[in-house]
Parts: C-alpha cells; sequence; structure tokens
C-alpha cells in the first residue's frame, strides 16, 4: 500500500505538470492540472499517515473527484464558463473532513465505523457526505455531457472525435460503476468480517487508474469551439414561430439541400446553413426538431446515406466504397461506417452485395418529412 501511494502522488504530479505545461493549454486543462495535484496530495496524505501514525486515517477522493469532475465537464461544455470561487466551495467537504480527521486522528477501518464511540457522528456525518457527493455530482456530470452532444448533433453534420467528447461521458459512467463496487466490497467486508482495509485499497487503486486515465484523455483534448458550447435558449413551447412560419422554413431547408446538395460538403455546419439561408439558427434548430423530426447531424446524414446508396448500387460507378462515402459528403472512413449502418441496418459492403444487379434505386427515395 506505502509503494502504491507514492506512485500514484508521482504520477499525479507528473500528469499535473505536462497538463499545465501542455501546447496551446486551455482554461479547462488547468482546471485538470489542478484536479491533478489535488489527487497528488491526496495520495500524499495517505503516505504520510502511514509514516507517521503507521495506519491511514479517515479520508475520501469521492468528495474531491465528484466536484472536481463536474467543474471540468462544466468548462468543457458551457459556454462562456469562468471559475469563481464561489465555485470553490464545491471542494470544501473535501477540506472539511480530510482537516477534521487529522485533527481528530480518525483511523479508516472499517471494523470501527460503527461502534458507538465520541466520534461515531463524525463518521456517520463522513459517510452521508460522501453518498451526497455521488448522487448529486455524478447524475448532473452524465447530464451536462449528454446535453452538449444533443446539441452538437444541432450544430454538425461531422463531428470529430475530440468535439464529440464520448471519452468524459465513459469516464463519468465507469466512475458509477466504481462507486456502486466500493458499496458492495465494504459491505462484503463487514458482513463476512473481511480486512477491513479492503475498501480503502480498492479506492486508491481506482484512484491511480483514473489519473492516468484523465491525463492520457485530457492531453489528448483541444479547446471545444465556443460556438459547440451549450448556451441558454428559448424552450420551443415559447417558440414565436407559426405553423405556416415553420413549414416556409422547412421548404427552404429542404429545397437548399434537394436542389443545392449542401450535403456533399464535408464541413457543413448549422452556421453556414444559417447564412446562406438568411434565417437564424435557433429557427432552423427549431423547424428540423419539430417538424422534420431529425436534428441536424441526422437530416444531413440522412441525405448523405442515400447518396451513398444510389451509388453503390450504380452499375457505371468507378469508386471504391471508401471513395464512395467522401464523395458523397462524410468526413472520415469511421464516421461513414457508423451513420450508414445506424441508418440501414447494414454494411456498405452488405448493402451492396444485397443489392447487387438491382436498378439504382431513385435518389433521396424514402426521406421523407
Amino acid at each position: 500500500m506505502n509503494t502504491l501511494v507514492w506512485v500514484g502522488f508521482s504520477q499525479s504530479l507528473f500528469v499535473a505538470v505536462l497538463m499545465f505545461t501542455k501546447r496551446g493549454s486551455s482554461f479547462s486543462d488547468k482546471i485538470l492540472s489542478a484536479w491533478l495535484v489535488l489527487s497528488a496530495v491526496e495520495f500524499m496524505t495517505c503516505g504520510l499517515d502511514y509514516e507517521i501514525f503507521g495506519k491511514p486515517l479517515l479520508s475520501s477522493s469521492f468528495l474531491l473527484f465528484n466536484p472536481a469532475l463536474y467543474l471540468y465537464v462544466q468548462s468543457l461544455t458551457r459556454s462562456g464558463f469562468e471559475l469563481k470561487y464561489r465555485q470553490l466551495l464545491h471542494l470544501l467537504p473535501f477540506v472539511l473532513f480530510e482537516t477534521c480527521a487529522y485533527v481528530i486522528k480518525e483511523p479508516v477501518s472499517l471494523d470501527v465505523f460503527f461502534v458507538y464511540d465520541h466520534n461515531l457522528y463524525f463518521r456517520i456525518l463522513f459517510a452521508i457526505a460522501n453518498l451526497l457527493s455521488w448522487m448529486v455530482y455524478n447524475p448532473l456530470s452524465i447530464k451536462l455531457v449528454h446535453k452538449y452532444r444533443i446539441n452538437l448533433r444541432n450544430e454538425r453534420s461531422n463531428i470529430g472525435k475530440n468535439e464529440n467528447l464520448g471519452w468524459i461521458l465513459a469516464v463519468a459512467i465507469f466512475y458509477v460503476v466504481y462507486c456502486l463496487l466500493a458499496i458492495i466490497i465494504s459491505a462484503a467486508v463487514i458482513y463476512f468480517q473481511l480486512n477491513p482495509l479492503i475498501p480503502h485499497v480498492y479506492n486508491y487503486i481506482m484512484l491511480l487508474f483514473m489519473v492516468y486515465v484523465m491525463g492520457f484523455y485530457g492531453l489528448r483534448q483541444q479547446v471545444v469551439p465556443r460556438h459547440l458550447q451549450i448556451e441558454k435558449t428559448a424552450s420551443y413551447k415559447n417558440s414565436l414561430l407559426n405553423a405556416d412560419e415553420k413549414q416556409q422554413i422547412q421548404k427552404k431547408i429542404v429545397d437548399f439541400f434537394e436542389k443545392e446538395q449542401a450535403f456533399l460538403n464535408p464541413d457543413l455546419n448549422m452556421d453556414a446553413l444559417s447564412e446562406e439561408l438568411k434565417i437564424p439558427k435557433y429557427q432552423l434548430t427549431e423547424v428540423l426538431n419539430t417538424q422534420i423530426g431529425k436534428n441536424f447531424f441526422q437530416f444531413v446524414n440522412s441525405y448523405r446515406v442515400e447518396a451513398v446508396k444510389r451509388m453503390l448500387v450504380d452499375p457505371n460507378n468507378k469508386y471504391s466504397i471508401e471513395a464512395i462515402g467522401y464523395e458523397c459528403g462524410f468526413s472520415s472512413k469511421s464516421a461513414f461506417y457508423s451513420v450508414f449502418k445506424n441508418v440501414t441496418n447494414q454494411t456498405p459492403v452488405g448493402y451492396k452485395n444485397s443489392r447487387s444487379g438491382s436498378a439504382g434505386s431513385p435518389f433521396l427515395k424514402g426521406i421523407t418529412f
């Protein structure tokens, strides 16, 4: 255990320095760097506990990880997010319980956790604080990433892995599983009277693992453009568009796509469409979602998929399957295959083989509005 915590301390500091000195370091990178420094402090205090007291004192990485993840997610997904002094209150429970545990020298051990003594209420309050922190911050983080990903599909027709923030969503979901396992392990230790430090060791192993994960992906994460981040927008329920106006906007959108074949442009986004049609983005988004029933990403790629299907069954086509995807507006092979299979439930190769020898289907057949 002693080796584990000092490895965690050194690795957390090392990754924090890498994040802080990252080329083109963003505000989000600085938040992650500060988070890693606090993780290093958490490892260090645990190591000092063993050196000074011969046993670990009561502490919690949960009270650090939960709000830190939420603040980091906010910095990536919310437009105009700024770290203010009042937001540092999110870390107050972590600092408060760490300090109190050192003052009263309360050890972490499940075999005495529920023993009635003068520190029992402190331990119970500690457990409740951890549970509430997990129940509040984790759902908020997942909800925020999910909302951002929905917003992204209303802005872009091709979405890069760096913009998708799929890794953050995976981390948040994995963390939920990690916390549930921690509860199960703790319950098993109490019920079967196992080594009371097993949950403690498990937590620090997982914390070290999360340091590596956050460092690896954090270093690869680029700045999310502000126009892709979440902004406060009016609800569709309060729309100022009447039915006739929505139909007119819908007609302009469809006419533009069918006559100009705008979907062939891999860089097509909502800003470009708004500028071309001279219609505000929020109105286009509303019509797409409420009238047509598709977000911008789904709408554009439905045209692209139909164009691909037409080329796949064209006997005069000389393009490879990958080249067809690029010709029809997809920006990468992976995006092409993923979207095509999601729409048709077939791979491009499977679709081509199933339609082999049949006549080409009418262009854009099957798209209904």
